[in-house]
């Protein structure tokens, strides 16, 4: 390893910034601070995210005088890997230590024809949703655009695909740690990154940001980027969803499917919100609930995906049974409404939905319930 790179998990010096966390405009900008052309930005972008390098001194079509001054200013730093488990199933889960003793978790989950990486965008949750574990943690603090891009760049390069010839990773999903509409300026610089041709270069349906219906930030993210959105819905009317998903106290159903809407309003035919509902035993499972759910979703461009419950410690529900969730399939179905049954991945490695936890130190123990949660 060269010296002009900080290894993973060391401390940068102050004045060098991480270029995972500036999308193409930023870097651009930077490089015109120190009176280089825009498309020496370009260059860089394509050595980092194109060809999987982090050494300045293997980027051969960069001078040497412009490489010593990109080492004095810039780092390429990497997560340092914590733990990494394999399930039966294939998916691959890694805890990655962050700055300030925080590590956080990252799933790859393979499958026939596409490959997903669920990345994390908060150290924690302060979304305070019953049913998810990461929830019970609280949250510490918001993830920089460098730290949440770094999760992307450390699978492909552990994973040992081309970057550029040879996907490993096909389709990126904003469902692991965190809700990322409440840490919505880094999301979005990250998401730029995610689709830019001199970035990852990943098509706009292959990126879904995950939300539990943080309305005007996806108000904000539907003028500002396109790309796929799933809303943790969970629940077929408001009594109900303000005790699973607290944040529908603030904003109501009625509030989050216009929001729905309006994300949808004008976008090609193929466009559609995918809306997610964990199946809990005797909870929001029953065949009153099925039928309010597909009157609720009635002539909306939706797609319904059913979670099995995944368990963790001191959880107070259970999954439901396989014949429920059938029968409740079959119920939207039968009125019209496209419904899927996600299969559980990595479960026997505490990966699946629901049950990513890291480490977060300094919790905050205040949540959401009754309480204002700032968002950026």
């Amino acid at each position: 390893m060269t010296t002009n790179v900080v290894n993973a998990g060391l401390a940068a010096a102050p004045k060098q910034i991480n270029l995972f966390g500036l999308d193409r405009e930023q870097l651009r900008a930077r490089f015109a601070e120190m009176g280089e052309k825009p498309y020496r930005a370009d260059q860089i972008m394509l050595w980092i995210y194109r060809r999987g390098r982090n050494s300045f001194d293997e980027m051969t079509n960069i001078g040497k005088e412009l490489r010593i001054k990109l080492a004095q200013h810039f780092v390429i730093r990497t997560p340092e890997l914590v733990t990494e488990q394999v399930s039966t199933d294939g998916t691959r889960k890694w805890v990655l230590r962050l700055d300030g003793g925080n590590a956080i978790e990252t799933v790859y989950i393979p499958e026939e024809g596409r490959a997903t990486l669920c990345i994390s965008s908060q150290v924690g949750c302060a979304m305070d949703c019953s049913f998810c574990s990461t929830a019970q943690q609280g949250l510490n603090r918001n993830m920089t655009t460098a730290e949440i891009i770094a999760q992307v760049w450390f699978a492909a390069r552990t994973l040992g695909g081309d970057f550029q010839n040879d996907r490993v990773i096909s389709n990126i999903v904003f469902m692991g740690m965190g809700e990322p509409l409440a840490n919505y300026a880094a999301v979005l610089a990250a998401i730029r990154i995610l689709l830019d041709d001199f970035g990852f270069g990943l098509s706009k349906r292959k990126v879904t940001v995950s939300t539990s219906g943080l309305v005007p930030f996806m108000d904000r993210l539907r003028e500002e980027v396109d790309t796929a959105l799933a809303v943790s819905l969970h629940a077929p009317n408001d009594a109900l969803r303000n005790e699973l998903v607290p944040i529908n106290r603030k904003y109501p159903i009625a509030d989050l499917l216009a929001a729905c809407r309006r994300y949808t309003a004008g976008k090609d035919r193929k466009a559609h919100i995918v809306y997610e509902y964990v199946m809990l035993d005797g909870v929001n499972d029953k065949p009153e609930h099925a039928r309010e759910l597909a009157k609720l979703l009635g002539g909306m461009s939706a797609k319904v995906n059913l979670i099995p419950f995944n368990p963790f410690p001191g959880a107070p529900y259970q999954r439901s049974k396989p014949e429920t969730i059938a029968a409740f399939s079959k119920i939207l179905r039968d009125r019209k409404v496209f419904a899927t049954t996600r299969r559980t991945r990595g479960d026997d490695i505490d990966a699946a939905c629901g049950q990513l936890v890291g480490k977060v130190e300094s919790k905050q123990k205040n949540r959401l319930r009754g309480i204002p949660v700032a968002v950026q």
